[in-house]
């Protein structure tokens, strides 16, 4: 039985991501992901994410947590600061399964957060601007999960507050 492209996994952090894996399972194999999972275990957002879902993340890699004012990181994942944490990592989650092809410029995608984020694609180019003006450009798209779809960012997201 031939397999389209769509059925293999993708190469992220040294790992192969399967399809048939969830969000975290995937997340947690990627070398390039740590501060992220760990965040999202700080947060208490893993049982989320390996739900049904289905959900649209943007993963920042450890090199964009790393263009993070100094003690950003270590200060977000204490525990009197979780809902502050909280609001940052939901606001890289979408709902629903939104492939970079399902993407179009000038689209605003409403985050779990509650706040946009607002698309800027150019060819195959995919941006992302926050509440704050701030851009990621999706460096990895289309990650498939078996709970949605996981597109590698290369810059933290903010929501306005």
């Amino acid at each position: 039985m031939r397999k389209n492209k769509m059925d293999k996994g993708v190469m992220v952090g040294g790992a192969m991501m399967m399809p048939d894996k969830d969000i975290v399972d995937n997340a947690v194999n990627s070398s390039d992901h740590t501060t992220l999972v760990a965040a999202v275990k700080a947060a208490d957002l893993v049982g989320t994410l390996k739900g049904a879902g289905p959900f649209t993340v943007f993963a920042p890699t450890n090199a964009a947590f790393d263009k993070l004012p100094a003690g950003t990181v270590s200060t977000l994942v204490m525990p009197e600061n979780k809902a502050t944490l909280t609001k940052i990592l939901t606001y890289h989650v979408v709902p629903g399964r939104l492939l970079a092809a399902d993407l179009t410029d000038g689209q605003t995608l409403t985050t779990v957060e509650g706040e946009t984020l607002t698309v800027m694609k150019s060819g195959d180019s995919v941006m992302l601007k926050d509440a704050k003006g701030g851009t990621s450009t999706v460096t990895t798209p289309n990650i498939i999960d078996s709970n949605g779809v996981t597109h590698v960012i290369d810059t933290v997201l903010m929501p306005a507050n």
